[in-house]
């Protein structure tokens, strides 16, 4: 229960626990260091957090997954509804067509690209309500065809109206994909002989509708009424009104996603209305919006398509990869290619386990690639492989970062494979095996084991040799290697370059690229920095000197590292070792209670990462997606108010310590 207190007091007062914890380390008693943490957490609590709120403040969904969250009827309960009437029209966009944007500017701005043209979504938003007012003017409604606002456009931009019609057009082909929601109720309709018709408030040709439509699996409509060439609109009534005129002996229904236009229209015509709850509306209140326009405008679309079209409904876990891993995945393995490639590397070692998912998006990224591999490496084996080149290191990882009494010196020695060295600590500390390890006898544990380092080196002298045959296989005919992962220390890669440069003397040179460095409220803040200076690290997301507001955000101490490595993982457990076997070598692992977890956030990952390329492919055009954009996502889960959000995936988590 005191440790429990202790932690939620300090997960609020970082700086006051890291002071606190420095003195206790020192050797200080808890009495006399007790007056320090109270004091830094009043000075915390009356000056506020430093830390400043980034994201969007967005209350995410704690009970459950975001999917079936205000979930409509199912897709067969509609058709039961809808074959009673004999005409059913449709609403097109954000009804029976998806795009692949959360907002139609996004549209424009993609049209801008193409034509190399400076602020083009405003000078076309511009351009329609020019058009739309002169029509108003000259006839009485302001509804307007695509080439009366081309005219407006062409006026200010000084752009062939033509080609910029056909761009648009194409745009928007390439954004739209059909509802799977819709599909199956049009489908059903139709095989019944039920009349089928669109309504549409669009300046968009309604024959160009009609196509989009056909292209997308919903065949042909028998009649489409768009309202820029009818001069009526439903605001307005006028569409129902021809709807109503051309089946005066018919019952109908509108389905659509405006309140006002599809909504509240129908019944003034004679007509029923059944209004579909629009993707965004119902996505909106979870969707990062911390981004650059264009990538978090395709990101928002593209999830919020997903989640909330309402014909399917997915585990909290597959929504985890595809929400906040996807779009990190993708843009983590672009920068790898360019770091690569940059580099000229002859080898990428994606490191276990955080390297098993990026190997295998970055292999369908770039199927010509040979050099990716999957390399095994973690913080455990490394401890012992390079004890002799990181003893500091060994002692902060093994000793030092697990002196808080929840561990017998009997259970710290196992994972360091040093039981053999145990009567005697016990002799020298005057302790039992089951003496639990503290900041007091922490510094007397490491003192003995310094006294006989020689016997803890020869303990590891069988793993420098199986791991130095394994990567001598790996790296055979490597000049240059690129290790991939997470982050944060760095110390993964950083290892491994010394290890094949001193201990196996492999004639390769490693570099190495992690996701994100340590952060302002990691204890070793500023080791990486001189790596990242030299070029021997690369990050992607953070460093000190890049995004420094992530910077800034980003704490392991309230497990934002976990929730990232949670995100890339392997369905193996972590690497225990190597061991020698023969002329060869043997690896051991430690359990993974959650491999399956982990199969299920991985087909959230990839298939997010489909669609992202499935959209640029239609569009003509790269993305880019920077560390920042990347972050955004899982910002919105980190935040304070989203701990509700989060237990849901802690029971996931691996340990702090794990290797």
């Amino acid at each position: 229960m005191k440790e429990q207190v202790y932690q939620w007091i300090t997960r609020r007062a970082p700086a006051a626990r890291d002071r606190y914890e420095a003195l206790r380390r020192r050797g200080m008693s808890r009495r006399q260091a007790l007056p320090v943490l109270v004091g830094g957490v009043a000075s915390h609590l009356l000056r506020g957090s430093p830390v400043p709120d980034l994201g969007s403040g967005k209350q995410l969904p704690s009970g459950g997954s975001e999917s079936a969250q205000n979930r409509g009827e199912s897709p067969q309960a509609l058709v039961r509804r809808l074959e009673a009437y004999g005409v059913i029209s449709f609403d097109v966009f954000d009804t029976l067509l998806l795009r692949r944007v959360d907002r139609p500017e996004t549209v424009f701005a993609l049209v801008g690209a193409k034509l190399g043209y400076p602020d083009f979504a405003r000078l076309r938003g511009e351009a329609e309500q020019a058009a739309r007012r002169k029509k108003r003017q000259e006839t009485g409604t302001a509804e307007v065809t695509l080439g009366e606002i081309w005219n407006q456009v062409s006026r200010r931009c000084a752009l062939d109206p033509d080609r910029g019609m056909a761009l648009e057009l194409e745009t928007e082909r390439a954004l739209c994909q059909g509802n799977p929601y819709f599909l199956p109720v049009v489908e059903q309709l139709r095989a019944q002989g039920k009349e089928l018709v669109l309504l549409s408030d669009m300046y968009l040709p309604g024959a160009f509708l009609q196509q989009l439509l056909e292209e997308q699996g919903f065949g042909r409509f028998s009649r489409c009424w768009v309202s820029g060439e009818a001069g009526v609109s439903k605001g307005e009534g006028g569409l129902f009104a021809l709807l109503r005129e051309a089946y005066p002996h018919k019952s109908w229904i509108h389905v659509g996603d405006n309140p006002q236009a599809d909504g509240a229209g129908p019944g003034k015509q004679g007509g029923t209305a059944f209004l579909y709850p629009n993707v965004h509306t119902q996505g909106e209140a979870f969707r990062a919006e911390d981004m650059s326009c264009l990538v978090g405008s395709v990101y928002r679309g593209l999830v919020n398509g997903k989640l909330h079209n309402g014909s399917a409904v997915y585990s909290p876990l597959y929504e985890y990869g595809f929400v906040y891993g996807g779009l990190f995945a993708l843009g983590y393995c672009r920068f790898l290619r360019e770091q690569a490639q940059a580099q000229r590397a002859d080898r990428l070692l994606f490191l276990s386990r955080d390297g098993a998912v990026l190997l295998r998006l970055y292999r369908r990224l770039y199927p010509e690639d040979a050099r990716p591999v999957y390399a095994y490496w973690s913080r455990l084996a490394a401890a012992k492989v390079c004890a002799g080149l990181f003893p500091a290191d060994y002692f902060r990882r093994f000793l030092l970062h697990k002196a808080d009494g929840s561990r017998s010196l009997k259970q710290i020695l196992r994972p360091m494979e040093l039981e053999r060295f145990l009567p005697g600590l016990c002799k020298a500390l005057d302790a039992g095996p089951e003496t639990p390890l503290t900041h007091k006898n922490a510094p007397l544990v490491e003192q003995y084991l310094q006294g006989v380092w020689d016997q803890v080196l020869k303990a590891y002298e069988g793993q420098r040799l199986a791991a130095g045959r394994y990567y001598r296989q790996l790296l055979q005919g490597c000049a240059r290697a690129l290790a991939v992962d997470i982050g944060w220390a760095g110390s993964g890669p950083v290892s491994l370059e010394l290890a094949v440069q001193t201990l196996w003397r492999l004639p390769c040179q490693v570099r190495g690229v992690v996701a994100g460095t340590n952060s302002l409220h990691s204890p070793e803040r500023d080791g990486s920095e001189p790596l990242l200076l030299t070029g021997q690290l690369q990050s992607y997301l953070f460093s000190q000197a890049h995004n420094r507001d992530l910077w800034k955000f980003h704490n392991p101490r309230q497990g934002h590292n976990l929730f990232w490595e949670l995100l890339l993982g392997a369905r193996e457990g972590s690497l225990r070792g190597f061991y020698p076997q023969g002329e060869g070598f043997r690896l051991e692992f430690l359990p993974n209670p959650h491999g399956e977890a982990v199969e299920e956030i991985h087909r959230g990952v990839l298939e997010f990462a489909e669609e992202w390329l499935e959209t640029e492919r239609r569009l003509g055009l790269t993305l880019p997606i920077s560390g920042r954009d990347a972050y955004a996502p899982l910002l919105e889960a980190l935040a304070r108010q989203n701990g509700p959000c989060r237990r849901s995936w802690e029971g996931y988590l691996d340990a702090p310590d794990l290797g």
